[in-house]
């Protein structure tokens, strides 16, 4: 059976680098039947911190990656990695220096991977120093309990980033020393910015926590990381975490660096976000209201999916909405400088403000249907083209000028609210 690992260290966040390699083994052990296991390097006791491990999990289970049994710790198996550090020891591979146990390594060797993604890539010794297994400190050294756990936890497949092809022959050393069979590797090209430099916050939030507290959509951002490397075929784009496991294949991952793009990102969270009912997107934007410090229950459940459905056509990310819809539920909302001198500051548009507000006043039916009928009406009746209405009503009830259709924006806003305002902005 096929296994793979995940093996995030609780010394910071889940960044979109990680989150892609975890997606990439996910992908493929569950592509294959396989098992996907999670192995957290805590070894580092110092930076190793609680609050960051809880973080990571939640990450994973928020883009949709379970993992398979428990996790194994680093942490509790000191001396399960001393033992075997000191069998190597006593074979006479090794030596120490100190409390420090060192393996000593055959000079003159070419060591050959049959890389998955890469193809081949030869290492000579001569060009590795002897590698510590046990630190004087008594901690073990990151490539020596690396090989103990895969071995352990039967891991047949190594997926990782290129940063880690260093790392490659030190390990298949230590597999040999210990008497396993080295796993099969595949080693992902690094992720980089659109302008092709190293990715960081100048291109984008780097971790998956900032993007959720964003407001994208997780099957959205899973969606995104798949596709730095894979394709799968077509020319398509849109793709489902189960759809992507039954087609996909490692083999077809490129070995050419990815280029992250926060506005193609930012375009595919829009596209999930349209293709949602609004009783689906009604939780999550309740939730992200409240993030934002938004008392969503002034509004109501009724008048949030009206709202929703308006808007859920302009918004790329969730935390977009409010900034938008912010006129629904205070009355204190910013205003549009330039669009209030260029709509509400001639006598013309206040008077035909002023006009539409009095033909509106005597109907009780305040449907958006029965309120352009109105507006259409009296730009007919005055000689006016309706927007000559239209954009001064806008700034009147929103401070904007742009938004969603008036008509409908007026009738989710109410009859009350609406003349109030439009009567304030004429003085």
């Amino acid at each position: 059976m096929i296994k793979v690992r995940f093996a995030p260290s609780p010394t910071g966040v889940l960044h979109l680098g990680s989150a892609r390699t975890a997606l990439v083994n996910w992908l493929f052990a569950r592509h294959t039947g396989g098992k996907f296991l999670l192995r957290i390097e805590d070894t580092d006791r110092v930076r190793s911190d609680e609050k960051y491990l809880r973080e990571i999990l939640r990450d994973l289970r928020w883009m949709g990656l379970n993992w398979d049994g428990e996790p194994m710790y680093q942490s509790r198996r000191f001396d399960v990695y001393r033992e075997k550090a000191e069998k190597i020891l006593a074979a006479g591979k090794a030596y120490t220096e100190g409390d420090a146990i060192i393996f000593k390594v055959e000079k003159g060797r070419a060591i050959e991977v049959d890389d998955i993604i890469h193809g081949k890539i030869t290492f000579n010794t001569d060009d590795i120093k002897d590698q510590v297994m046990i630190k004087s400190d008594g901690s073990p050294a990151y490539n020596f309990c690396c090989v103990v756990d895969d071995a352990e936890l039967d891991i047949t497949h190594i997926i990782r980033g290129d940063d880690h092809i260093p790392n490659t022959p030190k390990q298949i050393l230590f597999c040999e020393a210990l008497g396993h069979e080295v796993p099969k590797f595949a080693h992902m090209p690094l992720m980089m910015g659109a302008d092709g430099a190293k990715l960081s916050k100048r291109h984008g939030a780097v971790s998956v926590d900032e993007y959720m507290r964003e407001g994208f959509l997780p099957e959205a951002l899973a969606n995104y990381l798949m596709l730095l490397g894979w394709s799968p075929g077509e020319d398509r784009e849109i793709i489902s975490l189960g759809e992507a496991v039954e087609i996909f294949e490692l083999e077809k991952m490129s070995d050419v660096q990815a280029r992250f793009d926060i506005q193609k990102l930012r375009w595919m969270n829009g596209e999930y976000i349209m293709a949602k009912k609004v009783e689906e997107l009604l939780p999550l934007i309740k939730k992200q209201l409240a993030a934002d410090g938004v008392k969503a229950d002034i509004a109501g459940d009724e008048m949030l999916l009206k709202l929703i459905g308006l808007y859920q056509v302009r918004i790329k990310t969730l935390s977009e909405f409010f900034g938008l819809t912010d006129c629904f539920f205070k009355d204190d909302y910013p205003v549009d400088e330039k669009g209030k001198r260029k709509y509400l500051e001639s006598k013309k548009n206040r008077e035909c403000l002023r006009e539409f507000a009095g033909r509106l006043e005597g109907r009780d039916d305040f449907s958006h249907e029965r309120i352009e009928e109105a507006c259409r009406a009296m730009a007919e009746e005055k000689g006016l083209k309706a927007g000559e209405i239209i954009h001064p009503t806008r700034m009147a009830i929103s401070g904007k000028m742009k938004g969603a259709g008036l008509f409908e924006m007026m009738e989710v806003l109410g009859k009350e609210k609406t003349l109030e305002r439009m009567r304030e902005a004429v003085g």
